[in-house]
């Protein structure tokens, strides 16, 4: 087996679309975030890392950073414990350090485990997160409020609530990049924010794909919540994008939070298959 290195995220998705389409919605993490590194690069301070693993009859292994995330990795087919193998070791030669690895199916535990050996670490399950495509939504508009885009006037509240999702979800984040981050989609247009009098839930348009779009970012203060707030936010804005032209949305929901995989499926999104993130600790 041997390591393929792109330095160029066209060139990655060239040598990677075929695979990665075969399912578009369980891959539509790698595929929106390549095509967003193409389309927007100055979203991203640092040099991606974009790596294939292949062997005699072709692609095997597949794998994308932009540091300082995690890595994400796609198994296609063969012996994934070598490639994992064969990509932790190129990983270490660059000197790249992944803060954990995200990925479906059996690669992220074995390119989890092959980093750890070979750096060093100790390697655990994190998180099991589950992957949702939607066709149509099945809710009713609510009739309290209504959805409307963010406008610059809104930047600051994006930026405390990206900040308090960021927090929620990953237990840390820095106010500066929460802030950098609100203004740049604000500006985008991706921002949507559910009204009732005053805004009440948050949700983002995020890494478009061939066919779909995910939606991400999905945050109510918890003084409003469980008040619908959220479903209405998330299913109007699905709604929107259907109507839009795109054919399915995506969306990521972590399976220890019951209450947001229910509110999906009320919307009318659907599991498509389940995602684990490994991190990592010094030996």
């Amino acid at each position: 087996m041997e390591v393929e290195h792109y330095g160029s995220a066209q060139r990655f998705l060239n040598r990677t679309r075929a695979a990665l389409e075969s399912n578009e919605a369980a891959n539509s993490l790698m595929l929106g975030l390549c095509e967003t590194l193409v389309a927007h690069p100055e979203r991203y301070k640092a040099a991606p890392c974009l790596k294939v693993v292949v062997d005699g009859q072709g692609l095997v292994l597949a794998a994308v950073m932009t540091p300082p995330h995690n890595l994400i990795v796609y198994g296609h087919r063969g012996d994934l414990c070598e490639a994992a193998r064969v990509l932790a070791r190129w990983l270490l030669r660059g000197s790249w350090d992944p803060p954990g690895v995200f990925g479906p199916g059996e690669a992220p535990a074995a390119v989890a485990a092959a980093w750890a050996e070979e750096a060093g670490r100790r390697c655990s399950l994190a998180s099991r997160q589950r992957v949702y495509e939607l066709r149509e939504v099945l809710v009713p508009v609510l009739e309290q409020g209504g959805l409307r885009p963010a406008t610059k006037e809104d930047v600051e509240l994006v930026t405390g609530w990206h900040y308090g999702f960021h927090c929620e979800i990953f237990g840390r984040t820095e106010r500066d990049l929460a802030r950098r981050a609100a203004e740049a989609r604000v500006q985008a247009g991706d921002i949507f924010l559910w009204e009732d009098e005053r805004a009440v839930s948050m949700a983002m348009k995020n890494r478009p794909t061939r066919h779909g779009i995910s939606v991400s970012l999905v945050y109510t203060p918890p003084e409003l919540r469980g008040r619908g707030y959220a479903t209405a936010c998330v299913g109007e804005l699905s709604r929107l994008l259907l109507e839009a032209g795109w054919e399915f949305c995506t969306l990521f929901a972590d399976l220890a939070n019951p209450t947001s995989n229910r509110i999906y499926e009320r919307i009318g999104y659907r599991p498509v298959c389940d995602w684990e993130e490994y991190g990592f600790e010094e030996e």
